[in-house]
Formats: structure tokens, C-alpha cells, sequence
């Protein structure tokens, strides 16, 4: 069975940074895409990173140049590094994985979910 446990929420106030970590388990599968996603409430959840298990990327245009995935393989972790962060990046951030590389953002592809880390943004 596939598990996913986020870590590294918290409040942080604009300009800053946080890494969030997805550690996974029973990901048996080599081809692998992983993914983080944003949910805030009255929005629909938003696809915001992505990387497979060749370590290929995709984000979404409002996050390119500020985050950063990436993964440690020996540590089965997947890491969102967060930078520069507006109130826009509040929200509760959940990591989900799916079999298969093809690199997608839609959560309606996506099997497996984690429970979620809040990150705040305050001005």
C-alpha cells in the first residue's frame, strides 16, 4: 500500500521560504510521477509541481522561478522548496503519487494522496 507523509508546513511572513517534504512508501513501481498540490478554501486544487522517477519537471506558471522539486531517492522524499513567497502561496499543501512518468498537474490523475501540510503567508 502506497503512503505519502508531508512535513514542513508553517507561517511564514512574505519574501520567505519553506521546504516541505513528501517521504513515500510502498512506491514500488519504477515509473513514477509524484506531485504537490495547493488547496485553499473556495478553490478548486491546484496542481503546482510535479517530478518522475528520471527526475524530470513541470510547475505551474505562477510558481516557476520560485520553487524547486526535487527528490532524494535513498530517502523515497520529495521536497518543494518554496522561495519568495506571497499571500497567494497560503494554503494546504498535499504530495500525490501515480504509476506511470508522463508529467501531469491534474489531480484527477493522481492515486495516492498524502494528508497535507498548511503553509500561511502573512504580510
Amino acid at each position: 500500500q502506497v503512503q505519502l507523509v508531508e512535513s514542513g508546513g508553517g507561517s511564514v511572513q512574505v519574501g520567505g521560504s519553506l521546504k516541505l517534504s513528501c517521504v513515500t512508501s510502498g512506491l514500488t513501481s519504477s515509473n513514477y510521477l509524484v506531485g504537490w498540490f495547493r488547496q485553499t478554501p473556495g478553490k478548486e486544487r491546484q496542481g503546482i509541481a510535479a517530478i518522475n522517477d528520471v527526475d524530470a519537471t513541470t510547475y505551474t506558471k505562477s510558481v516557476e522561478g520560485r520553487f524547486i522539486i526535487s527528490q532524494d531517492s535513498a530517502k523515497n522524499t520529495v521536497y518543494l522548496e518554496m522561495n519568495s513567497l506571497t499571500p497567494e502561496d497560503t494554503g494546504m499543501y498535499t504530495c500525490a503519487a501515480k504509476i506511470g512518468r508522463m508529467l501531469i498537474l491534474l489531480d484527477n490523475g493522481f492515486r495516492f494522496w498524502g494528508q497535507g501540510t498548511q503553509v500561511t503567508v502573512s504580510s
